[in-house]
């Protein structure tokens, strides 16, 4: 297949659901299947940044998990497994949480060949007790049902809804082996649970799996496509562009698809790479740690504000807790006095002394 005949394989601003352009997380999705099999199987919350790729990873092991268990050597028709967005389902109570899990269960193929599976989850308007039992139902017919929650933050925002006795009743099944979550979410439950003060256990989820850039191998295989996913076609992007994606975009996973997608269009269009570049920064603005804005200035810039800024990172052993320009201001206050010392304009002793006030006493 000629490149010019070929739509575009990257996709940038939505979750990846053509199994055929996703590319990477090999080590990601071993994790979760690993933890799936298990004799005890353990949930897991997927913690990443925003358009890090949580959603598009959730989906694809929804999409592969049969195959994945197989060829663990277990029985897929022991797992049943969804994938539901909180956000589309709109989850604003907690009998609609319940109702939307039992439709995403029941529509698959598997579940729907089994009238032990189904019947229970058909029993009336499910609420907590109904829901629980038909898990419980499940169970003894030995299947376990694997549910990959997105967007969990819909309902962890409503504390008033989703309370402790809700997240108790899933700690209940989890606990019993009836019941796997795979969550993802922007940061660790543990921390919504104090924003939020929960006390329930639920919070302690079994292993918290960080989702960051791919790894290089990863990324250089995301930029070849489609050829090392379709049988017969090429590589989308000539090499010199697949090298610029790359430059651009690191590993993150976002990033290189939006560096793909415009180059593409660049190269489609006859357009220069410097158009490309231009669309590619616009956008990737709008993407939480990106770097593009230090990127864009000089490197003479660059270093100026990245060194004071390292040296206030230093300088504060708990730099975590500060935001940039707080590590920026101080680690300037620093470099200026450095300055000043090595130049013989203050004292060495004046020196310790601004560094103790810059750093807060």
């Amino acid at each position: 297949m000629n490149s010019s005949q070929q739509s575009c394989p990257f996709c940038a601003g939505s979750m990846i659901t053509d199994p055929q352009f996703f590319v990477g997380r090999r080590e990601e999705l071993d994790i979760i299947t690993s933890r799936l099999v298990n004799a005890q199987p353990t949930s897991i919350n997927v913690v990443g940044e925003h358009r890090i790729g949580k959603s598009s990873l959730l989906y694809h092991f929804f999409q592969t998990c049969e195959q994945r268990v197989q060829g663990a050597g277990k029985n897929p028709g022991h797992y049943v497994v969804i994938y539901l967005s909180l956000q589309a389902a709109q989850c604003r109570q907690e009998t609609i949480f319940y109702q939307a899990v039992a439709q995403a269960l029941l529509n698959r193929p598997v579940v729907q060949g089994n009238p032990a599976l189904v019947a229970p989850l058909q029993a009336g308007n499910l609420d907590r007790q109904r829901f629980s039992a038909a898990i419980e139902a499940w169970q003894a017919e030995n299947v376990l049902p694997v549910l990959c929650l997105d967007k969990f933050e819909e309902l962890l925002a409503k504390p008033d809804e989703f309370t402790d006795d809700f997240y108790d009743n899933l700690r209940s099944l989890m606990d019993r082996n009836a019941l796997m979550l795979v969550i993802a979410s922007y940061k660790k439950l543990d921390v919504y649970k104090r924003k939020y003060r929960f006390l329930s256990s639920f919070f302690n989820v079994g292993q918290v799996l960080p989702v960051g850039g791919i790894t290089e191998t990863e990324a250089t295989d995301l930029m070849r496509l489609p050829e090392n996913k379709i049988q017969g076609a090429t590589e989308a992007l000539s090499p010199e562009r697949q090298k610029l994606a790359l430059a651009w975009g690191g590993r993150h996973p976002f990033l290189l698809q939006l560096a793909g997608c415009w180059l593409w269009e660049a190269q489609q269009h006859s357009r220069p790479d410097e158009w490309a570049r231009q669309k590619f920064e616009q956008e990737a603005q709008r993407v939480p740690h990106s770097g593009v804005t230090m990127r864009r200035l000089k490197r003479p810039v660059r270093l100026l504000l990245w060194l004071p800024m390292k040296l206030g990172q230093m300088a504060r052993f708990v730099g975590d807790k500060l935001d940039d320009t707080s590590n920026l201001i101080a680690g300037m206050v620093i470099l200026v006095v450095a300055i000043l010392v090595v130049l013989k304009v203050l004292p060495f002793e004046e020196l310790l002394q601004r560094v103790k006030d810059a750093v807060g006493g």
